[in-house]
């Protein structure tokens, strides 16, 4: 198989279903070797871990003439993200491409969400794209200090949940707010061994929002169905190709055949008094830099 991705190796995380799953099978279309990551749990994260969805992928790709194997580490344990960088390199001999997908949900309105919830959504999400990029970004690292040539790229998935805030889903939205910062954070600190990082906030049809969403994501009778998740997977292999290497610390947002770039927190409109505010001063102040600030965009649900 040959393509824009053709002989990159690509860990994608949650690649057993859904939109990770879109995710690995074209990048092997576009002739990556693809590390198929997925615990098989359930959609809340609970239940016991199995191999199958992770198997199925592979062998598609596989019967398709691509290249892969599948790994059940868990993304959010240091130890099992390691061993995930480490399948990479043991089954390919390289590693290219971190694409971090997996995460679950859990959801709650915030006055009724448990510690339990909070730890386990927080940790799935912002947690496991950190620990999955770390043990990789020290591999490239190493390579560079090697003398090595780095052409590299963390993928990161965000929501528009983590953009704009979701009623019912409050620990969600805070880790996919976390991972669209961790992003900024990686092109700039990454980019001296030739790594870039940028993420995707997508909108299609997975076990998450088919149910949340339900109206919203109904595949439709005939016609574009725009809520499928392959409509996500060409943003992300272009991001993972050696094309992009000129982008990085962006965030994406992608549905259907619609692509936007995501514009997060700028410093904005403002005024300089010169000197220390009085508290009793600052209504109108603040007041008339609202009326002249962007209204900010609705909390989905609200």
């Amino acid at each position: 198989m040959a393509g824009i991705c053709d002989g990159r190796v690509v860990i994608v995380t949650g690649a057993g279903r859904g939109i990770g799953r879109a995710h690995a099978l074209a990048f092997a279309a576009e002739g990556a070797k693809v590390v198929v990551n997925d615990i098989g749990t359930a959609l809340d994260g609970r239940g016991e871990a199995a191999a199958g969805p992770a198997a199925e992928v592979v062998d598609a790709i596989r019967a398709a003439g691509g290249h892969a194997v599948a790994n059940g580490d868990d993304v959010a344990d240091w130890t099992g993200a390691g061993r995930l960088v480490q399948s990479a390199l043991d089954a390919f001999g390289r590693l290219d491409v971190v694409v971090s997908n997996a995460g679950f949900v859990r959801d709650r309105m915030f006055v009724s969400a448990s510690e339990e919830e909070w730890d386990a959504v927080v940790r799935v999400h912002l947690k496991g794209h950190f620990c999955v990029a770390r043990h990789a970004a020290a591999y490239w690292r190493d390579r560079i200090k090697a003398g090595d040539t780095v052409d590299a790229r963390l993928v990161n998935t965000s929501s528009g949940a983590g953009l704009q805030g979701s009623i019912g889903q409050a620990a969600y939205s805070a880790a996919k707010a976390g991972i669209a910062a961790l992003t900024l954070v990686q092109a700039a600190e990454l980019r001296r061994y030739g790594v870039t990082a940028n993420a995707i906030a997508p909108a299609a049809r997975t076990r998450m929002t088919e149910t949340v969403f339900a109206e919203m994501m109904a595949k439709p009778a005939e016609g574009f169905d725009a809520m499928a998740p392959e409509n996500v997977a060409p943003l992300v292999v272009w991001l993972g190709s050696a094309e992009s290497r000129d982008v990085t610390g962006r965030v994406f947002e992608i549905a259907g055949g619609t692509l936007h770039v995501a514009e997060g927190w700028r410093t904005g409109i403002g005024v300089d008094k010169g000197a220390r505010f009085a508290p009793g001063e600052l209504g109108p102040v603040v007041r008339d830099l609202l009326a002249k600030a962007p209204p900010s965009q609705k909390v989905y649900g609200s």
